[in-house]
């Protein structure tokens, strides 16, 4: 039978409806609906994660671990991203405390404060002796836990802090922080043998041990 240019087949052959219907799915509005790669593995995964939990699956008892195992890698994911973005967490106390120390900004070392109140008392400056030396005082204090000093905190308070950690030299401490205050807030002049005095404290709390150290190792 020939058809005339107007005519319709209505009753195609097997090859000839095959070819018809991949002619019509091959058009761009078809095209553009049919699934990517990402939603059909996304689809894939979704099917996998529900047949866990399915009642015929047979995976009961294996569940909790399948879920523990999936957490895990989670979790040890995000550390490692989180370890890549921001690096390591830094363990230096002093890296990451300030630089102020009763009002100035100093970055010396106890060791670099000793080193100048020295200095200081031999070219006879006992202000400059006693400041730095009671700056030392704080900042080996600080290194080792014993007091906590921020911006603001004042002479007084890391003596008096200091005191809960060494109550056999609270006396010494308080005279010493009221010796660096006057000197260095009320213009009082100081002397070496203040300075002696200092020095002879800061000696002395750097060779021995804070009570509550000392009580958590008996």
């Amino acid at each position: 039978m020939r058809l005339g240019p107007f005519d319709v087949p209505v009753d195609p052959d097997a090859p000839e409806a095959r070819q018809w219907l991949n002619d019509e799915l091959a058009k761009p509005v078809y095209e553009a609906s049919r699934p990517s790669w990402f939603d059909q593995v996304s689809k894939g995964f979704a099917d996998w994660v529900g047949s866990l939990f399915h009642p015929g699956a047979g995976l009961d008892g294996w569940l909790p671990i399948v879920l523990a195992v999936v957490a895990t890698v989670v979790v040890a994911g995000v550390i490692v991203v989180s370890i890549l973005l921001f690096g390591l967490p830094r363990r230096n106390r002093r890296a990451s405390a300030s630089s102020e120390l009763f009002g100035a900004d100093d970055e010396r070392s106890a060791r670099e404060l000793r080193q100048a109140s020295v200095a200081a008392a031999r070219e006879g400056d006992a202000d400059a002796a006693i400041a730095d030396r009671f700056r030392a005082i704080a900042r080996d204090l600080s290194d080792r836990s014993v007091v906590v000093v921020l911006p603001g905190t004042t002479a007084d308070h890391v003596g008096r802090e200091a005191a809960v950690a060494f109550p056999a030299r609270a006396d010494a401490l308080s005279d010493a922080a009221a010796v660096f205050d006057a000197v260095r807030y009320l213009g009082r002049a100081g002397t070496l043998e203040q300075y002696e005095r200092l020095r002879a404290l800061d000696d002395d709390l750097a060779a021995s041990r804070p009570v509550e150290f000392a009580d958590a190792e008996r």
